[in-house]
Order: structure tokens, then C-alpha cells, then sequence
């Protein structure tokens, strides 16, 4: 390849994107950034980090829903300096509240049996509709910087029903009590939202996107792999039977622990396990998820503390993993923070990758 020919390719980031995603192997693996963060952290230059070959992840939802039976009535104030945004869910048989002060939530919709049922009755009626335009002016957008991903948000962002649960609306301290306790509105809110679910994989298959993805951010430790591969796993076993008729190709977000699952990811279709991060946020390294994930795309967060090495052991690292990865259905992302040095690490790894002797 001429050096004209393989400086387009570089800097066609979607391209490169196509390339690993199809299984060829390359030299040097996509770098790139979620979109919610180029959105949501201003006092990044990330037009210069793009021209410096960043590349980009776009995030669109696939479906919208029509919902009879309950309204959101949402509000901002201000409080301790921060904004306070506060979340009502009306129905005809009460109301459910949470609130956020700033990014973080505080408060959750569920606390109570009751309020199991109101959810209940909130959800009665849902219609799910296929919906392509924010995944078509997405792409449009977006050019050859990077590609986007579909996604379903709506019954929670875009989880599954279980992990909805435990982080959305209940929390993981009295999700994790009325779990081991068997509350029956639990289940039957489950069940309901389980049936929702499906449907909204149903309809998403008939948009134009190829790479769907599941919010989960499942970390082992706080659901247990019992509970794993007792309500998970068939729910993802149904999912991609859908979603592997249509062609298309599903992810999950899995940014924590998941040594003890490894073998239960490999003997699902998961396309690719995304956000993966090596310790201390998870409990693998790159080699071992490559050999327990043979055929999965990596697409794997840099570890925020990486940022920080001198240059010479951050070069190294991002050797070791390249290598581990096998060069193959792998890329490299700011997924969970940007961080805080970008202006001088972000630049160096991709002034780096050239010099990458692999």
C-alpha cells in the first residue's frame, strides 16, 4: 500500500472500523471515544483530538414507544450548586419519584411492593414501534470518523430487565433483598418487562444497523453467576435468536468482573463484549479474555490509570494488549472516563501507534 493509499486508510476511521469488525486483521487498532462524552465534556478539545485520528462511537436508539398508561414529568432546580433533575412517573394507580444531583442518581422509583405493582401497571398497553431516523442522521453525522451502534433505550437504557432492575429503578442494596427473598411483584414485573423486551429486539431488527448493544454494565460480584445463568442467560439466548435471523449483531456492555462467567460468555453469540477493562475495574487481562473469547470483538476501555504512567510504561501496555488481542476484532476506547491529562496522553498514544513495534 502507498504511503498516500494507507494515510486515507488511517484516517478513515469507519473503514478501519468495517475492517476489524469483519475479522481482518491489522497493524494498528481503531482508538476512539463514546459520543456521550464529546457531548457531555465541553472543555475537551475533541476536534483536535480527532484530526489527530481519534475516532468517534455513536450511540442511536432503534425503537420508540407509545405508553398509555403512565406520564413522565420531569424537573430541574438547583441544589448545593448542582442540578437537581427530579423524575415522576403519574399513573392511575399512584406515582413512583427519583431524582439526580448532577450525573448521579439519588433516589430510585421503586421501594416497596407497591410500587413493584405501580410499574406494573405503567407498563400495561406499550407499544413498541421500529424507528431508523436517529441511526440514519447518526451515520449521516458522523462521516468516516468512526460508526454507530444501535441500541434500545426506553424500558430503562437500555438493559435487560434484571439489570434494569438492580441499577434503574431499584437499586442494588434492596434489589438484591427482595431477589433473595423471592418477592413475587418482583417476578411479576420481571416477566412483564421480559415480554417488552423481546418485542423491542423484534422491532429494532428492521432498522439498518448491524451492531446492536446492551447497556448492561454487568459486573459479576453484584449479581452472582447463579442468578446469571438463571434469568440472563435464556433472556439472551431468546434475544439472540432474533437477533441472529435478522443478520444482525449484539454486544454487551460488560465493564466489571466477569472471570467467573467467562466460559458462560463464550458459549453465547455475543458479537462483542464492550467496555471490557482490564484490573483493577475488571478481573482479567487481555490474554485471558482472548483465549476465553476466541471469535468476540474486544472492544476494551483503557484503564483510566494508564493515563498517568510515564510515556514509557504506557507505551508498553498498550503494546501488551495490541499483542494479546491478536491484532484481530479488537479496538481501544475512552469508554468509561475521559481522562483528566487528555491534552498530553490522549495525543501521545496516537502520535505512538506508528512507533508501535508489534
Amino acid at each position: 500500500m502507498s504511503s498516500d493509499m494507507n494515510q486515507a486508510y488511517m484516517t478513515n476511521i469507519r473503514k478501519r472500523f468495517e475492517c476489524a469488525l469483519s475479522g481482518e486483521n491489522f497493524d494498528r487498532p481503531v482508538y476512539a471515544v463514546y459520543d456521550w462524552f464529546v457531548k457531555n465534556r465541553p472543555a475537551v478539545d475533541w476536534e483536535m483530538l480527532f484530526k489527530l485520528g481519534l475516532g468517534q462511537i455513536n450511540h442511536a436508539n432503534l425503537i420508540r414507544h407509545e405508553h398509555p398508561n403512565f406520564e413522565l414529568v420531569k424537573t430541574e432546580s438547583e441544589q448545593a450548586g448542582q442540578v437537581r433533575r427530579d423524575v415522576r412517573l403519574i399513573t392511575d394507580r399512584g406515582e413512583l419519584h427519583e431524582w439526580y444531583l448532577g450525573e448521579w442518581k439519588q433516589e430510585h422509583f421503586i421501594k416497596n411492593s407497591e410500587d413493584y405493582r405501580i410499574m406494573m401497571r405503567a407498563l400495561e398497553g406499550v407499544r413498541v414501534i421500529a424507528d431508523d431516523q436517529p441511526f440514519l442522521k447518526s451515520e449521516a453525522a458522523l462521516g468516516d470518523r468512526g460508526i454507530t451502534v444501535g441500541q434500545i433505550q426506553g424500558l430503562g437504557p437500555g438493559r435487560t430487565p434484571l439489570m434494569v432492575l438492580q441499577i434503574d429503578w431499584v437499586g442494588l442494596e434492596q434489589f438484591s433483598l427482595d431477589l433473595a427473598s423471592g418477592l413475587p411483584e418482583l417476578f411479576e414485573l420481571l416477566e412483564s418487562m421480559t415480554a417488552i423486551k423481546l418485542e423491542e429486539f423484534r422491532q429494532a431488527v428492521k432498522t439498518p444497523a448491524s451492531q446492536i448493544k446492551l447497556w448492561e454494565n454487568l459486573s459479576i460480584e453484584t449479581i452472582g453467576p447463579t442468578y446469571y445463568r438463571k434469568h440472563l442467560v435464556p433472556l439472551y439466548k431468546q434475544i439472540l435468536e432474533i437477533t441472529g435471523k435478522a443478520g444482525k449483531r449484539l454486544q454487551v456492555h460488560y465493564d466489571g468482573q466477569s472471570r467467573i462467567i467467562s466460559q458462560d460468555i463464550a458459549a453465547l453469540d455475543f458479537d462483542g463484549i464492550d467496555s471490557f477493562t482490564e484490573p483493577p475495574e475488571g478481573d482479567m487481562l487481555t490474554h485471558e479474555a482472548r483465549a476465553a473469547w476466541q471469535d468476540k470483538f474486544i472492544w476494551q476501555n483503557i484503564n483510566l490509570n494508564w493515563y498517568e504512567m510515564p510515556p514509557g510504561e504506557l507505551k508498553r501496555n498498550l503494546i501488551r494488549v495490541i499483542e494479546a488481542a491478536g491484532r484481530k476484532r479488537h479496538c481501544l476506547m475512552i469508554s468509561e472516563e475521559v481522562p483528566q491529562n487528555w491534552r498530553k496522553s490522549v495525543p501521545f498514544i496516537l502520535s505512538n501507534f506508528d512507533s508501535l513495534e508489534i
